[in-house]
């Protein structure tokens, strides 16, 4: 492993095709830098400014720019390599960052081109890291308590004050701005707002003994009155979800490709760790000696061994496999924008969905798998720490249901039934 932070020095400019090579080389090398201090990052659990400061230093909050808009651009597919790459290394980062760059496209979803235009030159010349979430209409019925919606926006003067409490999966302990979406008091219509967390009226707390995906920022806000200007209104979302435009409703499918490419990245990270551990750990296996007794035999020839990575493999390309046309046809939709119609944005749905199910089922087999095969060499003063791989995949495999994905996906297939939205941003 290189030493810490020798990967990250100064961060690329990037202005054509051809620098393009340079983002590659740019995560490998911050990927190889998280490696290093993975296991006592994770064990710690801090929020991880120090993590951020690493992504900054090698401009990855502002790689995924439209063209044209930044020095930095560049598109979707290799944001996503960028996310399952940190991943490997770091889930919890790799979620970080992959929230990150759905969020830093919500005014490009919900707002005029004009107002994304000016907020994304911002956000890319400051490097802003994003945080928060958006609940689009219909999707996730229980964001309302019995006494309301979390957050409101009450109309003041010209603006509006933001008040509520809200639990976020990652981002909002180290963000520089939030996203979140709020019920208007006046109106009902679910407005898109701009937060700044520097603003004392916002107060963080961030959640503490999680299983997995430690170093995520997730925690609760408060918002106490919290004044929003106009100009940070980035949005309105309608009521009925079927009025959200095709292009809109991609917002949802591009976070969760993200997961899943963090998922994938998991999964890949594990069986790189392993491999590295077990061509040089020794195994104690039973002696056919009368008198009992075990002798040591290198893990390169036992042929089980082999045959559980043979399989564990063959589980990660399968995922590769189905994740990649997804990612793909993603990218193609988002480059349409408002072009894109009802049924382009069905076939996007259920390929996103298969990779959901696929990658979920193939990563939860090979983090457990690892364990097993590993045995058990995960002490907690100084075990190689297999056991994040695992808890890792836990939660975040279970902000999805693969059945819920893969009967969508047979309704689709047999009645042409479009894909339901099934998760905020």
């Amino acid at each position: 492993m290189p030493k810490k932070s020798a990967a990250c020095t100064a961060a690329p400019q990037v202005n054509d095709t051809a620098d393009q090579a340079a983002w590659p080389r740019v995560t490998r090398e911050v990927a190889e830098d998280l490696a290093v201090d993975a296991i006592a990052r994770d064990r710690a659990g801090k929020p991880p400014f120090d993590e951020l400061s690493r992504l900054r230093e090698a401009g990855l909050p502002a790689l995924l720019m439209p063209p044209g808009s930044s020095q930095w651009g560049t598109d979707w597919r290799t944001a996503c390599a960028v996310i399952r790459e940190i991943a490997a290394a770091d889930s919890s980062i790799g979620e970080l960052l992959g929230r990150h760059y759905a969020l830093s496209w919500s005014a490009r979803f919900f707002g005029s081109p004009e107002q994304a235009d000016r907020i994304e030159r911002q956000a890319g010349a400051g490097q802003w890291f994003w945080g928060g979430s958006i609940e689009l209409p219909g999707t996730e019925p229980e964001q309302e308590t019995e006494t309301g919606p979390e957050l409101t926006l009450t109309p003041a003067g010209s603006g509006y004050l933001l008040h509520g409490r809200q639990v976020f999966p990652a981002g909002v302990t180290v963000a520089d701005q939030l996203v979140v979406s709020a019920v208007c008091t006046g109106t009902g219509e679910t407005l898109i707002a701009q937060v700044d967390p520097a603003d004392p009226r916002v107060s963080a707390v961030p959640a503490h003994d999680r299983l997995g995906q430690r170093l995520t920022g997730a925690g609760s806000v408060d918002f106490d009155g919290v004044p929003v200007q106009p100009d940070r209104i980035l949005g309105t979302v309608p009521h009925d979800e079927h009025d959200v435009s095709p292009f809109a409703t991609l917002a949802p499918l591009a976070l969760r490709l993200a997961l899943v490419h963090v998922c994938l990245g998991i999964a890949e990270g594990t069986l790189a760790e392993a491999r590295d551990f077990s061509r040089t750990a020794p195994r104690n296996w039973p002696s056919s000696d009368p008198d009992g007794g075990a002798f040591e035999r290198r893990p390169g020839s036992d042929p089980y061994l082999l045959l559980a990575y043979g399989e564990l493999v063959a589980a990660a390309h399968t995922a590769a496999a189905v994740v990649e046309p997804a990612t793909e046809a993603l990218a193609r939709g988002l480059l349409m924008g408002r072009e894109l119609d009802v049924d382009q944005r069905a076939d996007i749905a259920v390929l996103v969905a298969a990779a959901e199910a696929v990658t979920s089922r193939s990563t939860l087999e090979i983090t457990t798998r690892v364990l097993e095969l590993t045995d058990g060499a995960d002490s907690p003063a100084d075990g190689p720490g297999f056991d994040r791989f695992w808890r890792n995949a836990r939660v975040l495999t279970a902000q999805g249901s693969p059945t819920h994905r893969l009967r969508d996906i047979g309704d689709h297939y047999l009645n042409g039934t479009h894909p339901p939205l099934t998760l905020h941003i």
